[in-house]
Formats: C-alpha cells, sequence, structure tokens
C-alpha cells in the first residue's frame, strides 16, 4: 500500500507540476513532497521485512519439522502426535505463509508453484479426525493429558510438545463434538500453557477462560465455572458471553443457597428446568460411551490385568506342524497354535513370507479407499466413525501371489474358497481401529453365496504399540505380529452365528498396522465342515 502511495505520488507530480522547475517555491514543494515519499518508501519496506521476517520464521519453523519427517516417513507419521502436527501444520502454518505472500501480491510464482500441490493438501475435516483419533487413543489407553502435551506418551517414542493453541484445538475438537469430558482436560493443559508461556503464548487466555467456563458447567461445576467466568472478565470485563454467563451462574447458585442446598446431606428435590446440578460428574458419567462392552474392550487393548480370560478347556490348547493330510503340506505343513477354545482362535505362523507381504501392500496401496461397514439393517455400504482405515481388494487374477494366498488359506482351513470374498487389504490411520462388531451377517440372506462361516486374519506388519486384535465376550487377545495370521469359524455348524466371535481391532497407538483376511463363505463347504442341529463345537 505503502507503495502505491509513492507511485501515486510520482504519477501527480508527472502530469500536475511539468513546469516546477520555473520557480524556485515550487521546487521547494518537491523536496518536502521527496521527504513524503521517502517516509511512505521506508514504511513500505518496514512492513515488507516484517512481512519477510514472519514468513522467515515460519519457513524455519516449517523446515525443521519436515527435516524430521522425511528422514523416515513411516516412522515419523507412526507417532499420533506427529501426523496430528503435521496435520495442523497444513491447516494454520502454511495457510498463514500463503495469506502473507497474497497480501498485497495476489499472484507471485510461488502462489501459482503451489497451486499444483493442492490437491494433496490435509483439509479441516482431517484435522478434526487426526484430533479426534488422539482423543480416541487418550481414552483407550488411559494417557494423561499433560504426557501427551509433553510429548511423553508411555509405550511410544518422545514426540514434538504440544503448545496452548495446539491444546485448545483439541479441546475445540471434543467440545464440537459434545465431548466435554476430553474437552475439560485439553482446555485446563491448554490454559497451564498459557500461564506458563507468559507474553509469548500462542492463544487469548480469554478464549481458553471462556470455553472452560462453560465446559465446566456443562459437567455440572457451577462454582469452578462461576471462579473461571470471574477469572475471564477480570482480563476482558466488556466481555458479552462471560457477562450473560455470570449472571446466569450467580442467579442459580444464589438460589441454591436460599434452598439451603449446600448444607450436608441435604438433596435438591425441585430443580429448575435446565438446571445442571452443582455435584461435578464422574469420569464415567462424563465419557461418550461407557458401556459394559466398551469397559472390557478397553481393558483388554490395554492388556490390564485381568481383562484376558484363560480358556476354560485348556487341553485343546497346542502348538504342532500340521500337513492336515494335504500332499501341498507335507513339505511345508502349518505352524498351527490353538490359543483358545472358544470360539477356537488358531495362530499360524509364518503364514506369509516377506515378499508376499511386500508384494500385497504394492499391490494394494494405490487400490487403498476409506473403509465401509454393512448397515445391518439396510445391507448398504457406508462409513462410520467406529471404524477408521482403508481398504482395499485384490482379485485372484491381479497377481499370482494373490492366488498362492488364497490356495493356502484352502489348504490350511480345509475349505472351498471359490465362494470366497477377494483378498482385503486394510492400513489403519492415525488411531485407527475398528470397534467391536461381528462378521457374519444378522440380517437373513444378506449374502447370495451364504453367510460368512469362517475368517483367516494376516497381520503384515508388527506393531510398536496398541492395535490389538480383541473378543470382549470372552476375553481373548491377540497380538499383531508380522506373518502370522489368525482363523477361527464364525458360524457354528448349524449355520447360526456364534456371538462369541464378536471382535474388534484396538487403535494403533504408535506404529503403522497392515493386516488382510478372506471371508469364507458357507456355499460350497457342505462336505468340507458337515452341517449340525446343534450349537455344540467339534472343531
Amino acid at each position: 500500500m505503502q507503495l502505491l502511495v509513492v507511485i501515486g505520488l510520482v504519477g501527480l507530480i508527472a502530469t500536475v507540476h511539468a513546469e516546477v522547475f520555473t520557480s524556485l517555491v515550487d521546487l521547494e514543494h518537491v523536496i518536502y513532497t521527496e521527504n513524503s515519499m521517502l517516509d511512505a518508501l521506508r514504511e513500505y519496506i518496514k512492513n515488507e521485512e516484517l512481512k519477510l521476517d514472519r514468513i522467515k520464521e515460519l519457513t524455519e519453523k516449517l523446515q525443521k519439522a519436515n527435516n524430521e519427517a522425511i528422514q523416515d516417513p513411516e516412522h515419523y507419521l507412526s507417532h499420533p502426535v506427529n501426523a496430528l502436527l503435521l496435520v495442523k501444520r497444513f491447516i494454520w502454518e502454511w495457510t498463514e505463509v500463503e495469506n502473507t505472500v497474497r497480501l498485497d501480491r495476489p499472484k507471485t510464482d510461488y502462489l501459482v508453484n503451489i497451486s499444483q500441490y493442492r490437491d494433496y493438501f490435509p483439509a479441516n475435516e482431517d484435522l478434526k479426525g487426526s484430533g479426534a483419533a488422539l482423543l480416541r487413543l487418550q481414552d483407550t489407553y488411559r494417557l494423561d493429558t499433560k504426557a501427551i502435551a509433553d510429548g511423553n506418551i508411555e509405550g511410544t517414542w518422545k514426540s514434538p510438545t504440544l503448545n496452548a493453541h495446539e491444546c485448545f484445538e483439541i479441546g475445540r475438537i471434543a467440545y464440537n463434538a459434545n465431548d466435554y469430558f476430553h474437552s475439560k482436560l485439553w482446555m485446563t493443559e491448554a490454559l497451564d500453557k498459557v500461564n506458563s508461556e507468559g507474553d509469548e503464548t500462542t492463544v487469548d487466555k480469554t478464549d481458553v477462560l471462556d470455553y472452560l467456563s462453560f465446559v465446566l458447567y456443562m459437567s455440572g461445576d457451577m462454582k469452578q465455572a462461576l471462579e473461571y467466568t470471574d477469572a475471564l472478565l477480570k482480563l476482558d470485563p466488556n466481555h458479552e458471553r462471560g457477562n450473560s454467563n455470570k449472571k446466569y451462574f450467580d442467579y442459580h447458585l444464589s438460589q441454591k443457597k436460599k434452598r439451603g442446598e449446600f448444607k450436608d446431606g441435604e438433596e435438591d428435590d425441585d430443580e429448575e428446568e435446565g438446571w445442571v446440578e452443582d455435584t461435578p460428574k464422574t469420569e464415567e458419567e462424563l465419557k461418550p460411551n461407557s458401556s459394559p462392552e466398551r469397559i472390557t474392550y478397553e481393558a483388554l487393548c490395554r492388556g490390564d490385568p485381568g481383562a484376558e480370560k484363560a480358556p476354560r478347556n485348556r487341553r485343546i490348547l497346542k502348538c504342532r506342524y500340521n500337513n492336515y493330510n494335504n500332499p501341498r503340506l507335507l513339505l511345508r505343513p502349518a505352524k498351527e497354535e490353538v490359543v483358545f477354545d472358544h470360539p477356537r482362535l488358531i495362530i499360524y505362523h509364518d503364514i506369509l513370507s516377506d515378499y508376499e507381504i511386500k508384494k500385497v501392500k504394492a499391490l494394494a496401496a494405490p487400490r487403498l479407499n476409506r473403509a465401509t461397514i454393512q448397515n445391518s439393517v439396510t445391507g448398504k455400504l457406508e462409513y462410520a466413525d467406529y471404524r477408521i482405515s482403508k481398504s482395499a481388494w485384490l482379485r485372484e487374477e491381479l497377481d499370482p501371489v494373490v492366488s498362492v494366498i488364497r490356495q493356502r488359506v484352502s489348504d490350511y482351513s480345509g475349505l472351498e474358497l471359490k465362494t470366497a470374498e477377494e483378498l482385503q487389504v486394510v492400513n489403519y490411520g492415525i488411531g485407527g481401529h475398528y470397534e467391536p462388531h461381528f462378521d457374519f451377517a444378522r440380517r437373513p440372506n444378506a449374502y447370495e453365496e451364504g453367510n460368512r462361516i469362517a475368517t483367516m486374519l494376516f497381520y503384515m506388519s508388527d506393531v510398536p504399540a496398541g492395535g490389538a486384535t480383541v473378543f470382549p465376550m470372552v476375553g481373548a487377545r491377540i497380538l499383531p505380529r508380522k506373518g502370522i495370521a489368525a482363523f477361527w469359524f464364525n458360524l457354528f455348524p448349524s449355520g447360526d452365528g456364534d456371538y462369541d466371535t464378536r471382535h474388534a481391532a484396538c487403535p494403533v497407538l504408535a506404529g503403522s498396522k497392515w493386516v488382510s483376511n478372506i471371508w469364507i463363505h458357507e456355499h460350497g463347504q457342505e462336505f468340507k465342515r458337515k452341517c449340525g442341529i446343534t450349537q455344540d463345537v467339534k472343531y
């Protein structure tokens, strides 16, 4: 803008005062005009330098983060905080760079060059998803908020620390999802960061206090909500929402005093409509989902003592080489380990080679799309928050490796694979998980090939932390190890679904989890697995 003023003054001199040289008085005015132009030019240079200084500051910050990430992208992204910060950089820092460059210059070579990468930019939905994933991990593995913010997550390596603004944004993600339990934790941490950052704080303290007071109110802690509202109004006495909330809180607290509700042993039997009880809610009351199954599922994911149950019939637990009287397995028998009695869970060791795993990943990578679930009522495929991953389906004729794997599944299971589904390959993202579900369909005639009689689940990567497969109904747990596979029957010999096979993929705390699976259907198994009229299982 200052440069435009200078150019305008030059143009004005050139057009209006074409003969100033004829008078010294006019030339004196030119001297003063020149001085004003120099002031404007210096102001312009100062503002441009400030812009460049800010761009340099952002560039150094972004370069430092990228240097760490680019050394080993897979390792870097396998930490949930790093993944969140990467998405955040595109939403905040890179946007600030673009806006600063764009100021007064709508078109530059830089803006033209970055336009070709826009298809790869994370969006606000990615930031929301990354934040929700971090909250899911925090909930499932009982991670301490301060430890996460300081980069110290148990079971993982050291990650960058989160500043006040980043903690505040995570708190907002929880707030917008009506998750006041986590919002309270992260807003409190953001306030602690603001106080420790001092004048260099990355977020306005009034914004944190505004959110925190309302979250406390929604959590049932009226008195503390009022304390934070008072602190907010000390900083900004004219804060509109703060003043409104204070009147509301003061009124209800005064009514409670009049009714004597602060005396020990007395309860309020005459609550006014819309009143939130002034008794802070417990952690379990505030959690979005605290059902008995959820509690068991999370305990199994963490590996809590007592969560994993011992099989009732330990006599069938065996570890052996088995060729199943199959000539293809005489020289390379299956390494079979029965790890649970009902449902009978079999682990096959070294079922996939490193080459096969590498090949399957390479085939799947360009075909990955967000995984869907089948609606149990409508039968339609749809996205769901309880399944966060990407999947690809590989046809048998796509590559000889896929055909070899399918034949191996048939050899090991003794089942026919002509009606089985294609090999599904799944990669779990940030905090990726699949909450408790059944593989078999509960809706009649859901599949033309009959219901899913059995599942073969391959693990194609080691996972440093999290990512277990758990069976909450029976207390079974399988830890992911590269090259193994888990096999179980989803249906009883009668064809009825075995509800004890309800299972889940725990959130990945650290690392990248790759799995693949084949769902085997009923049709074609008439002479492979005999039918029965009871639910007694004889494998």
